[in-house]
């Protein structure tokens, strides 16, 4: 795997272990660089006792990544079996497009994680792009069989 290093003052996303969170990303920066661990302050989420300080964490440098470059395309719409991140409760959450979109703007997402299946707006969906050997990679279709 290609090391990549980032500095004070870095936008990146910080993937969550945490049960409840797994395969969740929140946008972050980064505070300091301790070699093998980051110094990193999110951008939307707060310390649990005091709702106007920036929560700040140490996190393995294996759990931080870039922000992954934005993919638009005009009138963009998903299809059953895509993989793609939707952004709900301060994160980007991993999913899979199960139903087309059906004239009201918004796609059921299929969640492997969770095992729940949810409507979002098509604009807080985003494709889904995986950190690869310090490349972006577009995920490929997931088989139409994983999706519920």
């Amino acid at each position: 795997m290609a090391h990549f290093s980032f500095q004070r003052g870095d936008q990146v996303e910080v993937c969550s272990k945490l049960e409840g969170f797994l395969g969740s990303y929140y946008e972050a920066t980064i505070v300091a660089n301790m070699g093998t661990n980051y110094v990193i302050q999110y951008n939307h989420l707060v310390e649990e006792f005091n709702d106007s300080v920036p929560l700040k964490e140490t996190v393995k440098a294996a759990e931080v990544r870039p922000l992954p470059p934005e993919i638009r395309e005009a009138n963009a719409v998903f299809h059953v079996g895509d993989r793609i991140d939707a952004y709900d409760l301060d994160g980007w959450w991993v999913g899979t497009i199960s139903s087309e979109e059906n004239g009201s703007g918004h796609q059921s997402v299929f969640f492997e994680t969770t095992g729940q299946e949810l409507d979002y707006p098509v604009l807080k969906l985003r494709v889904h792009q995986d950190w690869r050997n310090g490349k972006w990679v577009l995920s490929k279709k997931t088989k139409r069989s994983a999706v519920r």
